[in-house]
């Protein structure tokens, strides 16, 4: 029978990666510090956790001193609620916030988890990505080594989604954009039985994409296309794409990022289609629209970028730590 994770045997072995993690802590403070960056703390206990389709969510309940009961979700990100603190003028915000998505578990994922996220009002997506690398050089050695794979972070690479669906697939993503025969056909993939355009997008991703990124240097997937903007605006240089960068290191996805979309009127369209999806998906749309967060960008919020980082990942990337447990006080 596998120790207890508090068990002295146990907490010795993962010692060296907690102590480089409280290390890592410390340093992202002092990097958001320089930049006139304000610490923030959200609510944890939400009316709505999110809209992301494939997300499922914790469920509790408060009880208020007269008893009437209040359905909450554990939040699987802070989004809203900082977006919401950018429209009453917050500024630059960063927070190290807990987040939980039930049904994940593997070394890569845990159900309950730390994500560092961030807003930089009136950044670019240059910005955003240059300002993420320097973070990772300023709390990372200059190569990181992580589950096989080593990476130098002295440069970057920097790829479109078309650029690399052309290279890994041989397909034109945005000619083929909604018609799964035509991206399988260019691909050269078999379409699965009931496989969607976004099924089938993802899997190529996943199986041809994915494995070459991200290993000797960082790379930031760039450019998404627009059906896949989720909570980015889309290019006004190309709306077939949306302003959305992901990253990987060391093979990893490390993080996801958005020039955020501030109009209040197509965030509703995107919501309820997200909505309607879900719910015929699992037959549940889940939780009500967090009507707060439409009337915040009503109000204005001000043009924006935004980042999302996995900081147990980056924990484990700088402690060269192979599973998620091994970076977790208590997994």
């Amino acid at each position: 029978m596998p120790q207890p994770s508090w068990h002295p045997e146990s907490l010795a072995a993962r010692l060296p990666f907690l102590r480089r993690r409280a290390g890592l802590a410390a340093a992202v403070r002092a990097f958001f510090d320089a930049r006139g960056y304000l610490e923030v703390e959200t609510p944890y206990a939400v009316t709505a956790p999110g809209e992301e389709v494939h997300l499922s969510a914790f469920a509790t309940e408060r009880i208020a001193p007269d008893g009437e009961r209040t359905k909450l979700w554990l939040h699987t990100s802070p989004e809203f609620a900082m977006k919401k603190l950018l429209v009453g003028g917050a500024g630059r915000i960063f927070q190290l916030a807990r987040v939980w998505r039930n049904g994940e578990g593997s070394d890569l994922h845990a159900a309950e988890f730390t994500m560092l996220e961030w807003y930089r009002p009136g950044a670019t997506l240059d910005d955003l990505i240059a300002e993420t690398h320097a973070l990772l050089r300023a709390v990372l050695p200059p190569r990181v080594a992580c589950r096989g794979v080593t990476t130098d972070l002295g440069t970057v690479e920097r790829l479109t989604m078309a650029a690399a669906f052309s290279r890994d697939t041989g397909a034109d993503l945005l000619a083929t954009a909604g018609d799964a025969l035509a991206l399988a056909a260019a691909a050269g993939a078999a379409l699965r039985p009931d496989e969607t355009w976004e099924d089938l997008f993802f899997r190529l991703l996943l199986e041809r994409i994915e494995p070459r990124i991200g290993r000797d240097r960082p790379t930031f997937l760039t450019h998404w296309p627009a059906a896949q903007a989720a909570l980015a605006r889309r290019d006004p240089a190309d709306p077939r794409v949306a302003e959305r960068f992901e990253l990987w290191v060391c093979g990893m996805e490390l993080a996801n990022a958005f020039v955020e979309l501030t109009d209040a009127g197509e965030q509703r369209a995107r919501f309820l289609a997200d909505r309607a999806r879900r719910a015929a998906l699992y037959g549940d749309t889940g939780w009500e629209m967090d009507e707060a967060f439409l009337a915040a960008l009503a109000h204005g919020m001000p043009p924006a970028a935004g980042i999302a980082l996995g900081f147990d990942r980056l924990a484990m990337i700088a402690a060269g730590a192979p599973r998620i447990g091994d970076v977790t006080w208590l997994p």
